[in-house]
């Protein structure tokens, strides 16, 4: 998720709903080319399409931190959002299994067939990938099939979730689930909005074997983060 940098235009509400965790809208600012397009859930600004290139980075950085020579690696990315790092695992043709986990239906029927899908439908029609509606913290605490990288952006970061039920995902149990789901020597990689030697802390005491935090520059601001932790080999 980055800060919006949307053009100086009254936005335009294109779609509001109900959703299972609160309401979500999304709105478009400016005309044409130029358009920019934000999500807003609960009242609070989550993402938009003025940029993108933290969200990119957060696939690459995982892909990038995998052991060399590793074929085929099964990718889980949470947060369907605005589709920029599903577009860009897509574009990538060393990612295998491609495995997107969105809790919002809202949000999904935005990319299917609303606006969104201007940034997102090559990569809906790839045959590696798979959308599936589910709550991610659930999905997570629930296990099941194995990922060699894990790329989680459905939050502003640790501390600034988006709704309180989120905060399970970085708690003890929480990583410890996330750690469980990748294959030996898969990585997990979280965005951030800024960066928390307490999460850094917080993932080597779940018992990751190594923790880096990659700063991603932005048009605007402090850079973006991602932090990496790594399972054991």
């Amino acid at each position: 998720m980055t800060a919006s940098h949307a053009p100086h235009h009254p936005p335009v509400t294109l779609d509001r709903r109900d959703g299972p965790f609160g309401e979500v809208v999304l709105r478009r600012r400016g005309e044409g080319p130029g358009a920019v397009h934000e999500i807003i859930a609960n009242g609070c600004f989550l993402m938009d399409t003025s940029d993108g290139r933290s969200e990119r980075r957060l696939v690459e950085a995982a892909l990038a931190a995998l052991p060399a020579g590793r074929r085929d690696p099964a990718l889980l990315i949470g947060g369907l959002g605005v589709g920029f790092s599903l577009a860009r695992a897509a574009e990538e043709p060393r990612w295998g299994r491609i495995t997107v986990v969105e809790r919002e239906p809202a949000v999904i029927d935005w990319h299917r067939g609303g606006p969104l899908g201007a940034f997102s439908a090559a990569a809906l029609a790839d045959p590696r990938t798979e959308i599936v509606q589910a709550d991610l913290v659930a999905y997570v605490q629930q296990g099941g099939c194995s990922f060699d990288a894990l790329c989680l952006d459905i939050d502003n970061g640790p501390g600034w979730t988006v709704t309180e039920d989120n905060g399970g995902l970085y708690s003890p149990a929480g990583l410890a689930a996330c750690r469980k789901l990748l294959t030996p020597g898969g990585v997990l990689a979280v965005w951030s909005a800024q960066p928390s030697e307490e999460f850094d802390e917080a993932l080597r005491n779940a018992g990751f074997a190594e923790v880096t935090t990659e700063e991603i520059a932005v048009a605007r601001g402090v850079p973006d983060v991602v932090h990496l932790a790594f399972g054991a080999a």
